[in-house]
């Protein structure tokens, strides 16, 4: 299939008339050619805001990093290069493939400009479509008038990037010094702030396993965020190429399943971090379950699904295909319904 458009070439390619996408969404409309693995489908099309002068962060495992390098230079998020094409094209493609698309979401970066410009976007694209939209908002230059009107144009969800479990581990690669503005206390606030003004199951949270917290942190973070009523969305850490964190090591993978596992009972209700038991390094040795409960939980293949925005069928659309790990046997998060020899492979990685 030929590419229905390339990417501007020596032009300025600036929100909000233009805007990136992942790669995954530039084949869901057609832009790019390509096939997913295992003919996976992406039901979510990820937009990203994007400006010359780039992100004021400089977060130290993100692909967009660099500030002094601006946006404009080829680089990866998400280990994936983000085309950029203008925004009535992408409105267009969307329309014309509503059937297929579940949910939109837009990514804000710490840039002044993104506040108007991301509001501006929610309004174009609701004019024209009736799709959902969620917005992954930077809190940091954000308040509750803002959220109030991402609302009012025509926004549904929000997600925020807490990502880090502790305030320390926040602090040590988000905060606290040159191109790295943001605060721990701020990204829990913005939290509860998208909960009151979205609802309760409407806001969010990213987190992102193998920071070097432990499971028992993370599964507090976790806690602490359905206890507020937030919705959990939960990636492996996948060192980016040219970060500050390039030669950091994924997490093993048994861990990863564990959290997994956490979330999900969380998410579901069916049980409470405070039934949790650890090891002295804080290791999950119990869900609070009993055995037979987790083998059905684990035979389900739910826990190790994507988690994210749900369309208007109830159903998670943004699946991410291969968003934090390869395509292959090993995938982390499967965009797709483990079939039984994924399942095999998941009970050999959590070593039962």
């Amino acid at each position: 299939m030929e590419p229905l458009k390339k990417e501007p070439a020596g032009e300025q390619v600036e929100s909000p008339q233009f805007l990136k996408m992942s790669l995954a969404a530039a084949m869901t409309l057609g832009f790019k050619p390509g096939l997913f693995y295992r003919n996976a489908r992406l039901h979510c099309i990820n937009l990203l805001l994007t400006y010359d002068n780039g992100c004021a962060a400089n977060c130290s495992y993100c692909g967009l990093s660099n500030p002094e390098a601006g946006q404009s230079e080829a680089k990866t998020f998400i280990r994936v290069t983000w085309p950029g094409y203008p925004v009535h094209d992408i409105i267009r493609q969307i329309t014309a493939k509503k059937d297929q698309v579940k949910r939109i979401c837009i990514s804000m970066i710490t840039n002044k400009r993104a506040i108007e410009d991301t509001e501006t976007i929610c309004w174009l694209l609701r004019r024209a479509t009736d799709i959902p939209i969620s917005l992954l908002v930077a809190p940091t230059i954000l308040n509750y008038d803002h959220l109030t009107s991402f609302k009012q144009a025509g926004a549904d969800k929000i997600g925020v990037a807490i990502d880090l479990a502790t305030r320390e581990l926040f602090m040590k690669f988000r905060g606290g010094g040159k191109g790295k503005p943001h605060e721990w206390e701020r990204y829990w606030q913005c939290l509860k702030e998208a909960i009151e003004v979205f609802g309760q199951g409407m806001a969010g949270a990213h987190f992102i396993t193998g920071m070097g917290e432990t499971e028992k942190e993370m599964s507090q973070a976790l806690q602490k965020t359905h206890d507020m009523g937030g919705t959990i969305h939960l990636f492996s850490f996948f060192p980016e190429p040219h970060t500050d964190m390039a030669d950091w090591p994924m997490p093993p993978m048994d861990q990863y399943r564990r959290i997994q596992i956490a979330r999900h009972v969380m998410d579901s209700g069916l049980s409470h971090e405070r039934e949790f038991l650890y090891d002295a390094g804080g290791r999950i040795l119990d869900f609070g379950l009993s055995q037979t409960q987790l083998d059905e939980i684990i035979d389900s293949g739910e826990p190790f699904r994507t988690s994210g925005c749900t369309g208007d069928d109830g159903q998670v659309a943004c699946n991410r295909p291969f968003g934090n790990s390869r395509p292959g046997p090993d995938m982390r998060n499967y965009p797709f319904a483990p079939n039984t020899d994924d399942l095999k492979r998941i009970r050999k990685q959590l070593f039962f």
